[in-house]
């Protein structure tokens, strides 16, 4: 059966005309049906007055679909991307980030590079360098049978991409755009790949991303730019496309080659250029969005700062952990935590078990510093979380188990990330996704599916009150806590009978038991994650 495509659509450079993009996003899905998400490229903010934009901002418009948006291009606008690493900036808009890899649920497979190419040092806040074309470069290489990605986003357009294609118009491709994009573009072969800024539309004729006769068959690349919002010219800023994603393509369907399809525009110049020379390894690491450092080595136990402390004369002194206000039970500091429950200690977080768990190995990844929620832990803080979920799911998997994750940032002081096993036997995937909807419909609570390995930081802000639910698949969960929320609600639906089939363990506090046998239970927990726990040595 095939597989039901997505459908997206593209935009130009916004420019601030919020009010004439989002009144044309309407009139086409009135005529067109929904499309599933927006993605705007080029300059989202323009040089006029914030008057409409506090409109967005404040609520009182919202974006008639879930939109996208790349960062600043110049000085003016930095402002308005106050997080590096992505963030909420209204309601149905999001900032993507400075660069990273978006995964829908879909399957779908974005990547994104914020800003205009820069070759000094330092790099300005609305640009990005060779190291961070490297870094994403290396990134997706290093993924195991890595073929391409579904679509690419920059700002810029790619040097010499008018090569061997059709006219590109006023724009000379050979003086115009950023060669280390052409670098990039080559290096992960998009199925699509938008740009903007020149305020033009020029869709290039696909080209291959293989030698003939010297390579296997490849998927072509179609290039699109689009032009401003609102142009007088009337020239094309909007693009609709429907896409199924890469990984659920056969692969001969995913490797036709459209008639009109032409040479690759930069394998020459890149080849000529020298990527290894022209695109340096960075000195240091540079992290992306959503995915762990690659650099770090297996099997080491990592010292206190996090790097092992052999390899410099002169170690980085750690950074100060974030304090709490007052008592917390959940700092590892703090004479306030029961640290029998603990089982494993990272360099940013601790892993320890539930008191009054739903089972014998319900845990909580916890930072060791004095963090509220997700949205506001450090990127070195959210890459352990990862790690530790990644292992986790391997031990529950071999255990025959699944892991749910949830959060609720909602009347608690201190991140507990709750991780609950299901045995595969009880239920599938699909009847826990469905069991957490159903009793959010029940109870009035609007709990949305968000994109496979969006952050959290993406969705809300520090301080906004959330719940979110991960299931073993990668499927998120979200809900925005506006006024009251169950507290229990997470505990509730997977003590239902429709998962575990323990409704009388839905408080914790009916499922206390001594602390002898809490440290029972630890003992017999770390002794079965031991093999699969990171933090210890070889």
């Amino acid at each position: 059966m095939a597989e039901k495509p997505l459908r997206l659509l593209a935009c130009g450079d916004v420019e601030g005309k919020f009010d004439v993009l989002f009144n044309r996003v309407r009139t086409i899905q009135k005529k067109s049906g929904n499309f599933d998400l927006l993605l705007c490229v080029g300059n989202f903010f323009g040089s006029t007055p914030d008057a409409e934009w506090e409109e967005y901002k404040t609520g009182i418009k919202k974006a008639p679909i879930q939109t996208y948006v790349l960062g600043a291009n110049n000085q003016e606008t930095v402002k308005y991307f106050q997080d590096v690493d992505g963030c909420e900036l209204a309601e149905n808009i999001t900032y993507l980030g400075r660069k990273g890899v978006f995964t829908g649920s879909s399957g779908l497979q974005i990547v994104y590079l914020s800003g205009t190419e820069s070759l000094n040092e330092p790099v300005p806040g609305y640009s990005f360098s060779p190291k961070d074309v490297f870094s994403l470069r290396t990134m997706l290489w290093s993924t195991s049978q890595f073929k391409g990605v579904d679509i690419l986003l920059t700002s810029p357009w790619p040097k010499y991409v008018g090569n061997f294609g059709n006219s590109s118009g006023e724009v000379d491709t050979k003086k115009c755009g950023s060669a280390l994009i052409s670098s990039l573009a080559t290096g992960l072969k998009p199925r699509y790949h938008f740009a903007a800024l020149e305020k033009t539309y020029y869709e290039r004729l696909p080209y291959r991303n293989h030698i003939i006769l010297q390579e296997n068959a490849q998927h072509a690349t179609r290039f699109i730019a689009l032009a401003n919002v609102g142009n007088p010219e009337k020239k094309k800023y909007l693009y609709a496309f429907s896409i199924v994603p890469m990984k659920l393509m056969d692969v001969a369907e995913l490797v036709k080659q459209p008639p009109d399809v032409t040479e690759n525009p930069y394998r020459k110049f890149v080849k000529q250029a020298s990527i290894g020379k022209q695109i340096p390894a960075p000195e240091e690491d540079s992290a992306c969005q959503f995915f762990f450092d690659l650099n770090e080595k297996p099997g080491r136990k990592r010292s206190s700062i996090g790097r092992d402390s052999k390899s410099s004369p002169h170690p980085k002194q750690p950074r100060k952990l974030p304090q709490p206000p007052g008592p917390c039970w959940f700092c590892l500091a703090s004479p306030e935590v029961e640290k029998h429950l603990v089982v494993s200690i990272g360099t940013h977080c601790y892993l320890a078990l539930a008191k009054g768990g739903l089972s014998d190995d319900h845990v909580l990844i916890l930072p060791i510093g004095h963090y509220q929620s997700v949205a506001e832990l450090s990127a070195e803080v959210v890459e352990e979380v990862e790690q530790y979920k990644a292992t986790l799911r391997r031990f529950f998997k071999s255990q025959g188990k699944r892991c749910i994750l949830f959060e609720r940032n909602y009347k608690s002081h201190h991140l507990q990330l709750q991780v609950i096993p299901v045995p595969l036997s009880r239920c599938a995937t699909d009847d826990i996704k469905d069991a957490f909807i159903t009793q959010a419909q029940e109870q009035q609570i609007e709990l949305l599916e968000i994109p496979e390995h969006s952050d959290i930081k993406q969705i809300a802000q520090p301080g906004a009150a959330y719940f979110y639910v991960e299931l073993d698949t990668g499927e998120k969960l979200f809900h925005r806590i506006k006024k009251n929320f169950p507290l229990q609600f997470g505990r509730e639906v997977l003590a239902s009978e429709a998962i575990l089939n323990i409704p009388d363990k839905s408080d914790w506090r009916q499922c206390q038991i001594s602390k002898e046998e809490e440290e029972t239970l630890a003992r017999r927990f770390r002794k079965d994650f031991e093999p699969f726990d990171f933090t210890l040595d070889d």
